[in-house]
C-alpha cells in the first residue's frame, strides 16, 4: 500500500472582541503594566462575552478553516477539540461543534492535554490520515479561560486569554506535511498546574467554592523550569526524527506562555529569535488555542510558505509536551 502523508489544508482563528489591557488589570488587582510586561511580555488579552462558550469560539474558527481548505462540513470524518474549558463535562464540546457545523458524518471527541492540546491533536490526526482511517479531520484548540480565572490572584489572572484556532488536516503530496512527531508527559508534575476541584476527586461543594478550588492553580517557578527545558528538548527531538537541522528550519511556533520562556528556549536551541514567532503580547496565554492562533498569524504575515520547514511545540498541564515538524504544503 502506498504511504500517505498528512498536512494542514486550511486554517482559521477567532478571538473575542473585548480586549483587557494591563492598564485595565491595574484597576482590578494589585499589579502594573510594567510589572506584567517585564515578567511575561503580555500587554493585552481577549475576553469572551458572557454569552460566549468555548463551542461558539470554536465554531467561528472552524468555519474559517473549512472555507480556507475548500472543504464542506459534511466531508469531515472526525472532529477533535483540544480544550481545558469545555462547555460542559459531557457531552464533549466536539459533539456540540459537530452539531453546530452540521458535520453529520464526523466522529467527535475532546482531547485534554492542556496547552499542548492542539499539537497533540495534530499528532492524532496525522495517524488517522496516514493510516487511511479518515480523509478529512477538523482539529480545534479553543479555550474560555476567563471562566476559570481567579481575578483576585495577580499571579495567574494577568497571564491568560480566550480564543480559538482551527485546522483541517488531510492528505498532501509525498514529502510534504507532517515529517515527525514527539509527544510526552510527566504526570508527577501535574500538581504544578491544575484546577483542583470539579472532578470525581473533589466534586463541587460549598467548601471547594469557598476555597477557590475551581480556578487555575499554578506554581509559576516550577512550570517555568519545566517549560524552558522541555520546549528545547522536544524541538530538538522532533527535528532529529525528521532528519532536519535547526539551520534548515524556517520558523518555530511555540506555545505562547510568556516571552521569557520563549527566549530562554530559543537560547537553549541556539536559534536566532527572528526564527521564533511571538504574539503573546496581544493575546496572552490562550492554552490549546495559542499554537494555532500563532500559526494562522505567521501564515498571514507570509512567514509560512510552501516548502517552508516549521516546528510547532507546546507544553502544558499534565505535565505534557508535544512537537511536530512539518514541510508546509499549499496549492
Amino acid at each position: 500500500m502506498q504511504m500517505k502523508y498528512a498536512g494542514i489544508l486550511g486554517m482559521g482563528f477567532y478571538v473575542p472582541e473585548k480586549v483587557l489591557t494591563n492598564y485595565d488589570l491595574e484597576k482590578m488587582v494589585e499589579t502594573s503594566h510594567d510589572w506584567i510586561v517585564e515578567r511575561t511580555g503580555i500587554k493585552e488579552r481577549h475576553i469572551a462575552a458572557p454569552e460566549q462558550a468555548t463551542s461558539g469560539q470554536a465554531l467561528i474558527a472552524a468555519r474559517k478553516a473549512l472555507e480556507d481548505a475548500g472543504i464542506e462540513a459534511e466531508q469531515l470524518d472526525c472532529i477533535i477539540v483540544a480544550t481545558e474549558t469545555p462547555d460542559t463535562k459531557f457531552p464533549s464540546t466536539a459533539c456540540v461543534l459537530q452539531d453546530l457545523l452540521g458535520a453529520k458524518a464526523a466522529a467527535a471527541f475532546d482531547l485534554s492535554a492542556g496547552c499542548s492540546g492542539f499539537v497533540y491533536s495534530l499528532s492524532v490526526a496525522n495517524s488517522m490520515i496516514t493510516s487511511g482511517l479518515y480523509k478529512h479531520i477538523l482539529i480545534v484548540g479553543a479555550e474560555t479561560l476567563s471562566r476559570i480565572m481567579n481575578w483576585k490572584d495577580r499571579n495567574t489572572c494577568v497571564l491568560f486569554g480566550d480564543g480559538a484556532g482551527a485546522a483541517v488536516v488531510g492528505e498532501v503530496p509525498e514529502g510534504y506535511g507532517i515529517l515527525s512527531v514527539e509527544m510526552g508527559a510527566d504526570g508527577s508534575g501535574g500538581k504544578f498546574l491544575q484546577m483542583p476541584a470539579g472532578g470525581s476527586r473533589k466534586p463541587a461543594s460549598h467548601e471547594t467554592v469557598d476555597n477557590n478550588e475551581h480556578y487555575i492553580f499554578m506554581d509559576g517557578s516550577e512550570v517555568f523550569k519545566f517549560a524552558v527545558k522541555i520546549m528545547a528538548s522536544a524541538s530538538k527531538k522532533v527535528m532529529d526524527k525528521a532528519g532536519i537541522s535547526i539551520e534548515e528550519v524556517d520558523l518555530i511556533i511555540p506555545h505562547q506562555a510568556n516571552t521569557r520562556i520563549i527566549s530562554a528556549s530559543a537560547k537553549r536551541l541556539h536559534v536566532p529569535e527572528e526564527k521564533v514567532f511571538v504574539n503573546v503580547d496581544r493575546y496572552g496565554n490562550t492554552s490549546a488555542a495559542s499554537v494555532p492562533i500563532a500559526l494562522c498569524e505567521a501564515r498571514q504575515q507570509g512567514l509560512v510558505k510552501k516548502d517552508g520547514k516549521i516546528v510547532l511545540v507546546g507544553f502544558g498541564a499534565g505535565l505534557t509536551w508535544a512537537a511536530v515538524a512539518m514541510k508546509w504544503w499549499s496549492k
